[in-house]
């Protein structure tokens, strides 16, 4: 009989070891919310995952929300650690709990497997469990030193769409998986654009190292069309797309619709006709129109090597955008740059963030004596429009300085002018990289920026170009001919003004003091 029961045992050890779909479903015990501790019955969906996993090195899971995929996750790795010596397993979430969180899975599983199946523990805490053996499965949370550690058997990136700095993460983990480590990102989408979305839609297309594998939630037995209508009661039609239909572009909180940005990409973008400099990354769509003007709005880099400078010219009636640059270069010759682009387009209106490290720039094209520069009044803390000047002869008034100043107040100001101008499908949209960089600016926390890990240069030079255009150059045109109707008014007004001479020859000249001498009114244009 003993040796009967050893021989079964030993069956049953083979067949596991082999088999880890047919290990979760006979041995291992999960905890479910309400019915407590059951049997891992898995389904047909959840056993050809299992099977990717034995099969596949790199998997990514676009997956519908509770499927039970973190759970299936954790009994791989249980059953990896279980039957194999020295793995190392290491799990990133979005915060360390929900990583902790899959660990907890691991644990639940182990203690209540039979004791022939059950591996001794030398170390058992809520991050940590590892087996004599010398295997081990660890949580962490995200950052970009959460992968830099010993080699890696299998790397867990749970919600990796919602995962922090996680392109920093992949690129450090390159250096533990060389050894012939697995990784399994799974997650729901989070918006287009992020490291989740690129690396699926990567795979999905046959590029990369990663293996798609979607789940719908119609790969779940249990529910049908009214489950599904359920969930847009639940969670809103966006929110149901998202966490049931796997469905990115609905998906995300970004300033400017996705489908709208995929259909401007689709529609507008195309290959720049000129890519310039040493980097090639100033391109050129159209050439200098002569009979057409042009504003060259700009962001400095702030110097830390995170981000870029970056530059666009754009053709000021039909907002085309006909050149951009996205670089990272030094002050000086970036200032050198722009007075170069602004003089080729015509003697730009050059509008360039004055905040931080943009001193520096500005201060380079003042010295090189540019002729149209876009001033600002600094005695207001915000942009009062009627305030902002873009005549070179108020350059010299103290109260006026250089540059664009993004603030507190103004910068919601400029992307709410950034979102309608798209909205309206007002602007000519012809760069991929400003498409990238939109479809990642997000609201976070109410404020609307980069994902973390992602750049906004090219969406902030933008935003400020376009709100510079819709106020200061509208109101300007407007007040000019406001100005020209109030001094034709002024000729019976003390004979201040001869209203005959300006229709004569424009002479645009006050008598002022008591020799009555001229002043130029030329400035009021």
């Amino acid at each position: 009989m003993a040796e009967q029961i050893k021989e079964a045992i030993k069956k049953q050890y083979i067949q596991c070891a082999t088999d880890p779909a047919y290990f979760m479903k006979k041995f291992c015990m999960i905890q479910h919310p309400i019915r407590g501790k059951i049997p891992f019955d898995l389904y047909e969906f959840q056993e050809k995952t299992v099977s990717e996993f034995q099969n596949e090195r790199m998997n990514v899971i676009l997956k519908a929300r509770q499927l039970g995929i973190s759970t299936l996750t954790a009994g791989y790795a249980l059953w990896m650690m279980t039957f194999h010596k020295d793995k190392n397993i290491l799990v990133i979430a979005t915060k360390q709990d929900v990583a902790k969180n899959l660990v907890t899975k691991v644990r639940v599983m182990h203690s209540n497997l039979p004791s022939w199946l059950k591996q001794p523990c030398v170390e058992d805490n809520k991050l940590n469990l590892r087996y004599m053996n010398g295997s081990q499965i660890k949580a962490v949370s995200s950052g970009p030193e959460a992968a830099r550690s010993e080699a890696l058997s299998l790397l867990i990136l749970d919600e990796a769409a919602f995962i922090d700095r996680i392109d920093q993460i992949w690129t450090a983990s390159q250096a533990t998986l060389t050894t012939g480590g697995q990784c399994i990102a799974l997650s729901t989408p989070n918006g287009v654009g992020n490291w989740f979305h690129k690396t699926w839609v990567d795979a999905e297309e046959g590029r990369g190292m990663f293996n798609p594998i979607k789940l719908h939630w119609t790969v779940h037995p249990d529910r049908d069309d009214d489950w599904r209508k359920e969930q847009d009661t639940l969670l809103g039609p966006s929110g149901a797309a998202q966490e049931c239909d796997c469905d990115f572009l609905t998906s995300g909180t970004g300033v400017i619709d996705a489908v709208l940005l995929e259909k401007l990409r689709k529609d507008l973008c195309k290959d720049p006709v000129e890519k310039r400099g040493i980097d090639a990354n100033m391109w050129v769509w159209e050439p200098p129109n002569y009979s057409k003007d042009y504003i060259v709005c700009a962001d400095v880099s702030r110097g830390d090597g995170t981000d870029y400078s970056a530059f666009h010219v754009i053709e000021l009636e039909t907002l085309t955008q006909v050149a951009e640059y996205r670089g990272r270069i030094n002050t000086k010759d970036f200032g050198n740059m722009l007075v170069s682009i602004s003089t080729e387009y015509n003697d730009a209106l050059l509008i360039v963030e004055n905040n931080n490290i943009g001193w520096a720039t500005i201060q380079q094209i003042i010295d090189r004596d540019y002729p149209n520069l876009f001033y600002t009044s600094k005695d207001l803390q915000y942009v009062d429009v009627q305030h902002q000047v873009t005549n070179k002869h108020y350059s010299e008034e103290k109260r006026m300085v250089a540059g664009f100043s993004t603030t507190s107040k103004t910068r919601p100001l400029i992307i709410s002018k950034l979102e309608e101008f798209f909205r309206e499908e007002s602007v000519v949209v012809h760069s991929n990289r400003l498409i990238d960089e939109l479809l990642t600016f997000v609201y976070i926390n109410n404020r609307a920026e980069a994902m973390q890990g992602y750049n906004d240069d090219l969406v902030m030079s933008f935003a400020i170009g376009l709100w510079v255009r819709d106020t200061a150059l509208r109101l300007k045109t407007e007040g000019v001919e406001l100005t020209k109707k109030t001094l034709t008014r002024m000729m019976d007004n003390d004979g201040l003004y001869n209203s005959n001479d300006i229709n004569k020859n424009d002479s645009w000249e006050w008598e002022t003091g008591k020799n009555k001498e001229k002043e130029s009114l030329e400035w009021l244009l």
